[in-house]
């Protein structure tokens, strides 16, 4: 999957990217196809296709490219003891040169393209398949067909807003940043709130009254609420009530849900709307910790994706 928005960050920090996608795979492999890695002059900027020496010497060929640049290159490399890496498979990377001018070009959800001693002239495969994918109206899977790659480009798929920047909001921005398809907004009472580095593709939103923003968010929004307050927590889950949401998830014990349940309800809502929020969020027999409670979170974050795709639909 081609990420726009990660090749958009590296060519404001580089000239020129190279960016190196693993094209085709056999056996068994570290990556799947379509995991990338971009790569700058000075080393790599984002993103990992499996680690090892494979992507040592992956980063070696692609800062090459960067400094000297030159034709786009692919390589098939058996993953055996050469490389000290026992998977048993082959991998086929695509190290292909990117800059502002090329990434301006890329339009629509698929970009389809030849690898290097592939014909100029797309395959009537490749055709069909891009004209099957508009049709139906779901992206092709990332491929190699006749010499031709094809990938979506990754958009987000999820808004996810995370209400609060104290220890577990922390933990959950730390854990769930680098996961692909999510769009993050991140709101605190103030800006000191926040860390001092905030991750790539997370917007930093410090308001006053946090719960007056709910209803900026689009109604189809997942929301995290957990904040330093109860009372902040009870403002933004009536404000989510009102504005509508895709989940919404709150943090807390099951006291605290049912008094909220009881605050809730005298403040005009329905049980039954009441009840699509979620509290506990998470797995919580993995434990209170700020991190154990964000793995939790990621996972199910993970499963529900994993199940929309299973079930052929794309996660709103």
């Amino acid at each position: 999957m081609l990420e726009t928005e990660a090749l958009r960050r590296a060519l404001a920090r580089a000239p020129r990217v190279v960016r190196v996608v693993v094209a085709d795979t056999r056996g068994s492999t570290p990556r799947e196809v379509g995991a990338a890695m971009l790569v700058g002059a000075e080393g790599l900027l984002h993103g990992t296709i499996g680690g090892g020496t494979l992507e040592h010497e992956a980063i070696a060929r692609a800062r090459g490219l960067a400094r000297h640049p030159g034709p786009d290159q692919v390589q098939t490399q058996a993953l055996g003891p050469d490389l000290g890496q026992c998977c048993g498979g082959a991998v086929t990377l695509f190290h292909e040169t990117w800059d502002a001018a090329k990434l301006a070009g890329v339009e629509g959800d698929v970009i389809a393209r030849p690898l290097p001693g592939a014909p100029d002239e797309m395959p009537f495969a490749v055709t069909r398949l891009l004209a099957t994918a508009r049709a139906q109206g779901v992206p092709p899977k990332a491929g190699l067909h006749e010499g031709w790659l094809i990938e979506p480009l990754a958009r987000p798929e999820r808004e996810l807003w995370i209400w609060g920047a104290g220890h577990v909001g922390r933990a959950l921005v730390s854990v769930i940043a680098p996961l692909p398809g999510l769009a993050i907004t991140w709101v605190d009472t103030a800006p000191e709130r926040f860390p001092d580095q905030i991750p790539e593709g997370v917007t930093m939103l410090p308001a006053a009254d946090p719960a007056r923003l709910m209803p900026h968010a689009p109604p189809h929004a997942e929301h995290l609420i957990l904040t330093y307050s109860h009372q902040l927590d009870l403002a933004l889950c009536d404000a989510a009530l009102r504005r509508g949401f895709g989940f919404c998830g709150l943090i807390g014990s099951a006291s605290k849900w049912a008094r909220f349940r009881s605050r809730l309800a005298a403040l005009g809502h329905e049980p039954a709307r009441i009840a699509g929020i979620s509290c506990p969020i998470g797995q919580p027999e993995l434990g209170k910790h700020p991190q154990e409670i964000a793995v939790g979170v990621a996972c199910e974050l993970l499963t529900t994706t994993a199940r929309k795709e299973a079930m052929g639909g794309r996660t709103a």
